[in-house]
């Protein structure tokens, strides 16, 4: 006869918490599809990390794990997109300002 902790080790992992695992790692190859983006997932991959971490500590069911990476994946994604874009909008403002430096020194 199975004991509850046989159960529990055999219960499925949290839904949200697999989707924010899922969402968070496809976020990184997301910006090659049109329309869906790396930015819409990693948000994703962060709203069902909350929600599934909220879940468990209620319920118990395993999956913890998968939402803390979902989690740590989707911030770390957003991070890294907010450092590329700070550095895109500096170098192309960079170039931009060399441009009208040299046209006026140019006269």
């Amino acid at each position: 006869m199975a004991t509850s902790g046989a159960l529990a080790a055999n219960a499925p992992n949290n839904t949200l918490a697999v989707v924010s695992l899922v969402t968070g790692i496809g976020s990184f190859l997301a910006h090659l599809i049109p329309f869906v983006g790396g930015i819409t997932l990693a948000i994703i991959a962060i709203i069902t990390g909350h929600i599934a971490r909220g879940q468990i500590k209620r319920t118990g069911e395993p999956g913890m794990g998968f939402a803390t990476a979902g989690l740590v994946i989707g911030y770390i994604h957003l991070a890294l997109l907010g450092l590329f874009l700070i550095f895109f909008f500096g170098f192309f403002l960079a170039i931009i300002g060399g441009i009208f430096a040299a046209a006026s020194t140019s006269q």
